[in-house]
């Protein structure tokens, strides 16, 4: 069963909207933690893996937070590096099908 999510406003900036779910503690908007996104990746494997669009970042909090967390402490344990792969491959696949279902024409009965 999918979790309920819904929208809140950013606590920091109180501009933005974000989709939360209730298992989130800590919810920031894009805008607000793309300070903390910034910096330099030394790691070739590393900066490899977080070289995604950018939009995925914008849609996905998970994504910004397993960055965050690779500049602040510089590793990852293996299973955040699978499951950041993991969320990006499924974010590649579901924007794959919606464009497949764009460019379906619709029958007109």
């Amino acid at each position: 069963m999918a979790a309920v999510r819904y929208k809140m406003k950013c606590p920091k900036c109180r501009k933005n909207y974000v989709v939360v779910t209730r298992r989130q503690s800590f919810v920031r908007c894009y805008d607000c933690q793309k300070a903390d996104m910034k910096g330099e990746i030394k790691d070739p494997k590393m900066k490899k893996m977080f070289k995604i669009p950018e939009e995925f970042y914008k849609e996905n909090s998970f994504l910004r937070a397993i960055k965050v967390n690779y500049l602040r402490y510089e590793s990852l344990s293996e299973r955040q590096v699978e499951a950041f792969e993991k969320v990006v491959k499924q974010m590649k696949e579901d924007k794959k099908e919606a464009k497949k279902e764009e460019k379906k024409p619709t029958s007109s009965a």
